[in-house]
């Protein structure tokens, strides 16, 4: 139900006596390291932090104009210039200071009253992170309009703009704005006619279109003042979408104290933002809550300085956010685990990017996936070449329904897998679900409910008010609660085989992605119902194809044919069954998609999240070619199973 803001994966063992002690960065970091435990009648336990939630502002506006006052000059947001040609890199930084961005807010909201946006038919953003969406963004916050992010995925990668057409008829927006033409099909094909848009660059000839430069003329009347006045802690700040790896996207209702108190929890845990104004250089989306509401609110609340980063971890995207790395020394670092992994390949060879990198850099936090042990080992050994000591890399759980982090595990004991303990000012709830503990969370942070959807909010709460995450937990210390808990899987995806053994998906994802790393990204696993576990392997066809020494225009099918490949493969297929305990965690078949998943047919989302749900139903015909036989499918695997256990 809530996406995960960090769900590691990986089971790492702890590290031996003879391990020598590690050297880590001082970093101020509390809040979430001691938790009162307490169990109740019904089986349930409950944690809370030790610390209690110091005051925060009624609204996040309040800090913009805090720091406009306290430090009018510093930088808050910077972008590189766009491209001088078609292929060229992006020029230098544009930046805009806290005073600056007062002065935009304060006159883009008055156009955005004039438009009489509101609640009801709120600002829609369909294009990426730039210094215009930011400023609208904070306009509508002003003023006290609701924002949607959209994905950058559902107008330009979508064919037939489904998401896209379900979140705007949720929604009923009143001004939707893109950064330019590349967008204008999927305006189209999905906005109503009556509707005005914004561009930056470029205009729609048969639609009322503005450009983003006349938002910036004028000057702001009283209106705005008293609009900004009457906004308070349950204004709605914006409908931000689930990523829809489960049902369709649900637009969550995400309010001022909401993200304030979010952000006073995570600077009560990471103390050394308020030791020094934090640097981020970040390219994570804002249509996600983690980049939207996690990062840029970091920057906000703590005065800092955000460079946006074009780059994203592709391997056309990764040489921008390389570049950027190789000039801004960041305090606090954030990328998901495909990302960290390319930079830490990249550092093998490139000193400067490692030094410029951790310079001054704090802490590193990954989000959306598993981070691999040898990644994470890869970045302490760069960290100790660099500073001669390692930076924290922290773990936690949050998700968009909870703006979005409830626990941290901030801690130098720390390994993939950890979530630690509940930040100040929420409440946990472990529940037993079908075998499994169900984590739910209470507190400021929590959303009032999902938009224009009472049912799904109705069902997304307990009888106690807790929020169910449908996400799985358990102690890392049974004997030993302060030691924190481990992610656990998701509740809803696990299954019975037909012997009644049941499988736990979440742990059995995690075991192939690590025995496939790096060529592995995902695993959807397949056996309900049947004798035996088989798995649909989701490859990512660059690693393959470097393995394979093939150029990065050879179509995946070849690739997967390939006999390094075919030999990676068949290794892990072999460990997954040598070791495996039983029926329930033993690999007996597996399939390597050579068709990757689609977002049009739900199967994965924009962030890369899988779907299990939909790749089954829509792969049905491979499920049953995996159970087949040998021959009936040539991308079918079957370990060696006279090897001994």
């Amino acid at each position: 139900m809530g996406t995960s803001a960090t769900a590691s994966l990986h089971p790492t063992a702890p590290p031996t006596a003879s391990a020598p002690v590690a050297r880590y960065r001082d970093a101020k970091v509390g809040g979430c390291t001691a938790a009162v435990v307490s169990t109740l009648a019904d089986g349930s336990v409950h944690l809370r932090s030790t610390e209690a939630l110091a005051d925060f502002p009624d609204r996040l506006t309040d800090r913009l104009a805090h720091w406009a006052a306290q430090a009018p000059d510093r930088l808050f947001v910077a972008r590189r210039a766009a491209p001088a040609a078609p292929g060229a890199p992006r020029g230098d930084w544009q930046g805009i200071t806290y005073a600056q961005m007062l002065e935009r807010v304060r006159c883009v909201g008055q156009h955005l009253l004039d438009l009489k946006l509101s609640a009801d038919h709120p600002l829609a953003i369909l294009s990426g992170n730039d210094l215009e969406h930011l400023t609208l963004a904070l306009a509508a916050m002003w003023v006290g309009v609701p924002h949607v992010p959209v994905s950058t995925a559902y107008s330009l990668v979508s064919q037939d703009f489904g998401k896209l057409r379900h979140i705007l008829a949720t929604t009923t927006p009143g001004l939707v704005f893109a950064s330019d033409l590349a967008y204008a099909k999927a305006i189209e094909a999905t906005v109503p006619a009556d509707v005005p848009v914004v561009l930056t660059d470029g205009a729609l000839p048969q639609r009322e279109s503005l450009a983003f430069s006349s938002l910036l003329q004028g000057s702001p009347g009283p209106a705005v003042d008293a609009a900004h006045a009457a906004t308070g802690p349950d204004t709605i700040v914006k409908f931000l979408f689930t990523s829809g790896s489960t049902k369709a996207p649900k637009g969550v209702i995400t309010t001022h104290r909401m993200v304030c108190a979010n952000q006073q929890m995570i600077r009560q845990c990471l103390g050394f933002f308020a030791d020094e104004p934090p640097v981020l250089v970040d390219w994570l989306p804002w249509n996600h809550v983690f980049g939207g509401s996690h990062n840029t609110g970091i920057t906000l609340y703590n005065g800092g300085t955000l460079y946006i980063d074009d780059g994203k971890p592709t391997p056309a995207g990764m040489a921008e956010t390389l570049r950027n790395l190789r000039e801004i020394s960041p305090t606090v670092y954030f990328n998901v685990p495909k990302g960290l992994e390319e930079i830490a390949r990249a550092m093998d060879t490139d000193t400067q990017l490692r030094d410029t990198l951790f310079k001054r850099c704090k802490a590193m936090m990954f989000a959306g996936a598993a981070l691999s042990q040898a990644v994470w080992d890869r970045l302490d050994a760069h960290a100790e070449a660099a500073v001669g000591e390692r930076v924290r890399i922290i773990t936690g759980l949050g998700m968009t329904e909870t703006a979005p982090s409830c626990t941290f595990a901030v801690g130098t004991d720390v390994a993939s897998g950890h979530i630690g303990l509940p930040v100040p000012g929420v409440e946990v709830k472990l529940v037993p679900v079908d075998g499994k503990t169900e984590i739910r969370f209470r507190g400021p942070h929590v959303m009032p409910g999902y938009w224009r959807s009472p049912e799904q909010t109705a069902a997304a709460f307990d009888e106690d008010g807790f929020y169910r995450t449908g996400d799985a937990v358990r102690w890392i210390d049974p004997a030993n609660p302060q030691r924190g808990l481990l992610f656990d899987g998701r509740t809803a995806e696990d299954f019975k085989l037909s012997t009644g053994t049941f499988v736990s998906v979440g742990p059995l994802r995690a075991r192939i992605v690590a025995a496939g790393d790096p060529c592995i990204q995902d695993a959807v696993i397949t056996g309900l119902n049947r004798d035996e576990v088989g798995a649909l392997v989701i490859p990512r066809p660059d690693e393959c194809r470097r393995l394979a020494g093939l150029p990065a225009h050879t179509p995946l099918p070849e690739t997967l044919h390939h006999p390094a490949v075919r030999a990676f493969f068949q290794q892990v297929a072999n460990r997954l069954w040598r070791e495996a305990t039983g029926s329930a965690t033993g690999v007996a078949r597996m399939h390597v998609l050579a068709e990757p998943p689609q977002i049009d047919h739900g199967e994965v989302t924009d962030k890369g999240s899988i779907n299990q749900r939909a790749v089954l139903a829509h792969r049905a015909s491979l499920v049953e070619a995996l159970y087949a036989g040998p021959g009936a499918d040539p991308f079918v695997i079957l370990p060696d199973t006279t090897a001994a256990r």
